[in-house]
């Protein structure tokens, strides 16, 4: 470094900044962009001011909805505070001692491949890092797997394919430096915001072109030049042909392939191998759009290509993370300004994982069970005779073993496999069926804790400390700003109380995450000298207060020398035998499963912009709740009129592994003859929400990650005898209902959509039973009887406050739900009461309508008024009159499309 200045210099701040005046300084839990948060926790613990960390590299102050809200999301009411054994509530020394006479028990009658941990994007680095060395090291299994899996994986495999490691080239400063950006498989704007809003901020500023390849026209087509909206899992085709026309119209860089690549012929005689007739058939897109698409990257040398889950969740995810790579090898156009392919991770802490070995065929410090000298140099660190040679279980295979007894104990952290996984129904009987299941957990029910015999309360975001690496290789903090609650302990503290009962306490003595911290970090620096692509072990030396001040850093960190430049591969360097990039032969191959005449539709899945994984923290707060409070489909119009479903009716999805019930959204984003639902909802939030029941567990062969995008299904509608709306101030059991949603309300109340299919004899008592339970002297109920239309309405008092509102008709429910929520916990007395009973305001009381912007909690209505009046005749003008879109901005596309809808009325 300039001078001999010391590494760590530029990495350690002032160690008061941790937790200054401004607050503590800490990383967003949700996704992989890694957003550095201040925070400000309110005397009792239970809510906190958050706003974005100004000085943070991933997103300079800027945050997302969920990122806004977490603040909101800190009580304590379903959290897990005590260690349980077969339900009952036990001391730590119980529990623990039950987890490792489990693993013994197992372990001595059927060796160390009958147990297996399976972990999560969710924990920490310290936390992956000992679970990875408990089992790998001590117990002697490969058989530790990470929810990552569903995620990433083919990322990874088509990295190390390619690169010789799983080596991520670029940086986020690339998105605004590119002159070109492809958004292949991701809705940024929805699944990372404040990237998006970076890049939206970049095209703006410099003109940006834009072009975004999905079948839905999502959220992120608000700044697309061009949209491709390709047939799903056709992206190998799309992407062979434009390496074929790269290679044909000279807009290669030869000597980057002569002096750094090798592998380009086979790859390009695979490539050529389709005719542009062909790519078109395959991709549904006019030769037209390809030809655009094309002519736009061949044009544009610095070109950045996204990629998330559309690419990495298929059957054939690591071919097309090759098939682009291949593109940008072969221009030479990675590891400079502006330049690369950008895989965007979907966890927070996915990266550090990966790193640290979470993955069952990978070992820490990115080194891998395949190489014996990675084998020997992780043995003899850890000082163990030897670490399995052998991949364990991949993610889907691993609950397959669970399902035919080949693992006898296992032990779930900080993830609900019974949702997340593909044919989620038979991995809930699998987990039910293990003989042991260990689960630790922040929240007390999910539909995996219910399955547990041993429930470990663990450290939530806010309470545990250590790190997270985001997308770009920045390792960020996470730092403890609240005490931990009840009896919880964190995840790293449990994995080493339960390997000291199996006798490794000599090498599991930590005292805190920054002794973990820094063995990982020597480990990255053993026999590396820039042989491989993870070293930080500069950082190996950090003092407990260096470590408490650690500034977000990306790696390498290496300890001789200046440092790197954060990019990798602008002059070769890779990490294959040969320092050769290699490029991969991809041939085409169409999704495993295909439709038919009995499930003629393809199910596409994924997240929604306010929700997050399985709502266990989201919707915990009502602001995230109100844009989707429950589990909906997508359908083109074309589609619902043939199956005769109207906007607002319930639809049926189903296949031969399960069925789902969801509210019909009609509309033309969705192509003809695919249908889409949010992966988000599970048994705890809706009777029939639970979309992973309905997707086939296809995996890459290479990768081993499911296909979550393509799934046969058919539709119909749910023939509903009654409809209703309620506003709660008991959580009604969503399993007591043929169709029921549940989501928070304000003042502490629950709404609720619900559904039968039987007829319903008395109303009343419905009513009385649902909305006061045990009524009292205090407690009244107001109704409303249409027996021609089938309507019926009520209002529950306890005195003068309202403590619930019913809405139910024979046709689903019109009722203002933004308004009637906010009537819950008011004094309403005289005249007032039966004015609730119309169920929207009256015309003198502005109406929000459903809730557009949750950052501000701007409702359609609102928007609409600020359009209509001429005050705002542009997105930005809505912004300045209700504020809308105007942080995380991930809500602007639906305002355009207001405005756009009003524009177009007012010319007809």
């Amino acid at each position: 470094m300039d001078g001999g200045s010391h590494p760590l210099e530029s990495l350690v701040g002032d160690t008061a900044d941790a937790a200054s005046p401004i607050g503590t300084k800490t990383t967003c839990p949700y996704c992989g962009v890694g957003c550095g948060v201040l925070v400000t926790p309110s005397t009792d613990g239970l809510r906190a001011e958050i706003a974005g960390d100004p000085n943070h590299p991933a997103n300079f102050g800027r945050l997302c909805s969920k990122g806004a809200a977490l603040g909101e999301t800190l009580a304590l009411d379903d959290r897990l505070l005590i260690p349980e054994v077969d339900g009952a509530e036990v001391a730590w020394a119980v529990a623990l001692d039950r987890v490792a006479d489990a693993f013994r028990s197992a372990i001595d009658a059927h060796g160390p491949d009958s147990v297996a941990m399976y972990v999560s994007g969710q924990i920490l680095t310290e936390d992956y890092y000992i679970a990875n060395k408990f089992m790998k090291g001590f117990v002697g299994t490969a058989n530790i797997d990470t929810n990552s899996r569903l995620c990433m994986a083919s990322s990874v495999a088509g990295h190390k394919r390619a690169f010789g490691a799983d080596t991520v080239p670029g940086t986020y400063e690339d998105l605004e430096t590119a002159d070109l950006v492809v958004l292949v498989g991701s809705n940024l704007a929805w699944c990372h915001p404040v990237l998006f809003q970076r890049l939206r901020a970049a095209r703006e500023m410099r003109g940006t072109r834009v072009v975004v390849i999905d079948p839905r026209a999502t959220a992120s087509c608000e700044i697309a030049d061009l949209h491709l909206a390709i047939a799903p899992g056709s992206d190998v085709a799309l992407f062979n042909g434009l390496l074929a026309h790269l290679v044909a119209t000279g807009q290669i860089a030869p000597d980057y392939i002569a002096d750094h690549t090798s592998g380009l012929h086979a790859a390009l005689e695979c490539a050529a191998g389709m005719s542009l007739a062909e790519i078109s058939r395959i991709t549904g897109l006019a030769i037209q759009q390809i030809d655009t698409f094309y002519e736009l990257f061949a044009r544009h040398e610095r070109a950045v290509t996204v990629y998330s889950q559309g690419v990495n969740q298929s059957s054939a995810g690591t071919d097309k993370v090759n098939a682009i790579l291949n593109c940008h090898l072969a221009t030479g156009r990675i590891g400079k300004p502006g330049m690369g392919p950008f895989s965007v991770t979907g966890q927070p802490n996915a990266m550090g994982g990966r790193e640290t070995g979470g993955l069952s065929n990978m070992l820490a410090a990115h080194m891998e069970l395949a190489d014996p000298n990675h084998r020997k140099i992780v043995s003899e660190f850890w000082g163990v005779d030897r670490v399995p040679d052998a991949p364990g279980f991949k993610a889907v295979d691993l609950f397959e073993a669970v399902h035919d007894g080949r693992i006898k104990a296992l032990w779930i952290m900080a993830t609900n496999p019974v949702d997340s996984l593909p044919n989620a129904d038979r991995v809930r009987e699998a987990i039910a069926n293990c003989p042991f299941v260990a689960v630790s957990d922040v929240t007390r029910k999910t539909d995996t804790t219910e399955l547990a015999d041993v429930l470990l309360p663990a450290a939530a975001w806010g309470e545990k400390d250590g790190t997270v690496t985001n997308s770009e290789r920045r390792m960020s903090r996470q730092r403890q700003f609240l005490s931990l609650p009840g009896d919880v302990k964190p995840d790293w503290w449990q994995v080493q109380e339960v390997a000291r009962r199996l006798g490794f306490g000599g090498q599991f003595n930590y005292r805190s995450p920054r002794d973990i911290f820094v063995e990982y970090a020597a480990l990255t620096g053993i026999e590396n000298g820039g042989s491989r692509d993870l070293d930080i072990s500069a950082l190996a030396e950090l003092t407990p207060e260096d470590y408490d001040a650690l500034e977000p850093v990306q790696w390498p960190v290496a300890p001789d020398g200046p440092r790197r430049d954060t990019r990798f591969f602008g002059e070769g360097g890779f990490f294959t035998p040969d320092r050769r990039g290699r490029f991969v032969a991809t041939p085409y191959k169409p999704p495993l499963s295909a439709t038919s005449d009995a499930f003629p539709f393809a199910l596409n899945t994924g997240r929604i912009r306010d929700q997050w994984h399985t709502m266990t923290r989201t919707a915990k707060t009502p602001r995230l709740t109100a844009h989707y409070s429950e589990p909906f489909v997508q359908v083109n119009p074309s589609d619902a009129a043939q199956y005769e479903i109207s906007p607002g009716d319930l639809v049926v999805v189903r296949n031969e592994q399960g069925r789902v019930t969801a509210r019909a959204v009609l509309t033309d984003d969705t192509p003809v003859g695919i249908v889409f639902l949010p992966m988000h909802w599970t048994g705890q939030f809706a009777s029939a929400g639970r979309t992973d029941v309905l997707l086939h567990a296809n995996m890459d062969p290479v990768s081993g990650q499911p296909e979550l995008k393509f799934s046969p299904v058919a539709i119909e509608r749910f023939e509903a005898a009654w409809f209703a709306f309620a506003v709660t101030r008991s959580r009604p059991a969503v399993a007591a209902f043929d169709y029921a949603a549940v989501a928070p309300a304000s003042q502490g109340g629950n709404r609720a959509e619900l559904a039968g299919l039987n007829t319903i004899s008395d109303w009343q008592t419905f009513a009385e039973s649902l909305l006061i339970g045990r009524a009292s002297d205090q407690t009244s109920v107001l109704a409303y009887h249409d027996r021609e239309t089938g309507q019926h309405r009520f209002a529950a008092f306890e005195g003068d406050r309202c403590i619930g509102l019913l809405f139910a008709a024979g046709t689903p429910v019109t009722a203002s739900r933004t308004w009637a929520i906010e009537q819950f916990g008011r004094q309403i007395s005289g005249a007032d009461r039966f004015r609730l009973l119309a169920g929207r305001p009256g015309a003198d009381v502005p109406d929000r309508g459903p809730i557009v912007c949750a950052c501000f909690e701007v409702g359609q209505a609102d928007i609409l008024r600020a359009i209509t009046s001429g005050e705002a005749t542009s997105v930005d003008a809505v912004g300045a009159c209700t504020k809308a879109g105007t942080n995380c901005g991930s809500c602007r596309s639906e305002i355009g499309r207001l405005l756009d809808a009003k524009i177009i009325a007012k010319a007809g």
